[in-house]
């Protein structure tokens, strides 16, 4: 099992950068895939991205491409999400999850954090 939090989130100005990280217990982090998620009120969750165990392959959405980087630190059992030229249509809950498999869709995904808020002023 893993535990996951989520921390970096805040109110930015579009254009601007935050860089959010998901620091996670356990001696098996290097054995998950993990995720990143945004969800706004009344919308489903919505796919940011997702890098492998080892940090070789990583995948984002359309909307993001370009714009936003994961990362990952398997020493430090950390995962980052770095976000840069915001748009205000970025704001949302952001959330990071785990799972043994490479997936993109949130119901493939078992463990997860409880979110941080990242609002983008225009």
């Amino acid at each position: 099992q893993v535990q996951l939090v989520e921390s970096g989130g805040g109110l930015v100005q579009a254009g601007g950068s935050l860089r959010l990280s998901c620091a996670a217990s356990g001696r098996t982090f290097s054995s998950y895939v993990m995720g990143w998620f945004r969800q706004t009120p009344g919308k489903e969750r919505e796919f940011v991205g997702a890098i492998s165990r080892s940090g070789g392959r990583t995948d984002y959405a359309d909307s993001v491409k370009g714009r936003f980087t994961i990362s990952r630190d398997n020493a430090k059992n950390t995962v980052y999400l770095q976000m840069n030229s915001l748009k205000p249509e970025d704001t949302a809950v952001y959330y990071c999850a785990a799972d043994p498999l490479y997936g993109s869709i949130p119901w493939e995904y078992d463990y997860w954090g409880q979110g941080t808020q990242v609002t983008v002023s225009s």
